[in-house]
């Protein structure tokens, strides 16, 4: 069974490359670097009527880092549309440690106690990639991402790498870009807050440095909102910072 070391992972996604399986048992991993790449412009998302009312009226509870692993497991399950998956037990367990280790995050959408979707990824520099999202209600998929964009925006992060692009990721906003371009993104949004040293380590505190966790911390969105937002609260902002 291979073992993925954290720090290979992290110095991977650093140039462009991720891991993936072709099953949940799968010994091995494989390294992936798309010759075209889907990114969602943070300014690009495409927030529908339908979308805009639904997250207006909290339908869900959304929460970040909540439960890591209960997301990741359930990206990982076999569905009707997907009966295989790419996220390994290897995968699993070095996104466990990077979660642990403060890079990689998700954001879930409950149902009451009930998880029915949501996403994760990976964060570095200004740059956060997207790994898997899931959805087992109407449009949570759609709302978590709705969460995540209004997240990084609030952040400073530049760059939302998807990976492949697909039809709902298109619906969404999400663009196909050449790997040359892609490049460039990525490396500008690495630039600041990204250790040089070998490792590679990426200090999450340094100057420049995006801020995952800004949304909890935000105060005064307008003359009347305050921490903790509701999905009016974050409507508001994906509309003002569009």
């Amino acid at each position: 069974m291979t073992m993925l070391d954290p720090h290979l992972v992290l110095g991977a996604y650093s140039v462009g490359v991720f891991p993936m399986a072709d099953a949940r048992d799968a010994d091995d991993v494989y390294w992936v670097e798309p010759r075209r790449r889907a990114i969602l412009p943070l300014d690009g998302f495409h927030l529908s009527r339908s979308l805009r009312r639904r997250i207006a009226a909290d339908r869900f509870r959304v929460t970040a880092d909540a439960d890591f692993q209960a997301v990741l497991r359930l990206c990982a399950e076999s569905a009707t549309d997907r009966p295989e998956t790419w996220i390994s037990t290897a995968i699993e367990r070095v996104f466990l440690d990077l979660h642990a280790r403060g890079y990689a995050h998700s954001v879930e959408c409950w149902d009451g106690d009930r998880l029915v979707g949501g996403l994760y990824g990976l964060a570095l520099g200004r740059a956060f990639f997207g790994e898997s999202m899931v959805s087992r209600a109407t449009d949570a998929s759609k709302v978590a991402l709705a969460w995540l964009i209004a997240r990084l925006r609030v952040g400073g992060f530049t760059l939302l790498d998807c990976q492949f692009q697909t039809s709902h990721l298109a619906s969404l906003g999400a663009v196909e870009i050449d790997r040359d371009d892609y490049v460039a993104l990525l490396g500008t949004a690495l630039s600041t807050g990204a250790s040089s040293s070998a490792g590679p380590s990426f200090p999450k505190s340094a100057a420049g440095a995006a801020d995952f966790g800004a949304l909890e911390r935000l105060v005064d969105v307008s003359a009347s909102v305050s921490a903790p937002l509701s999905g009016k609260d974050i409507v508001q902002l994906l509309v003002q910072t569009s």
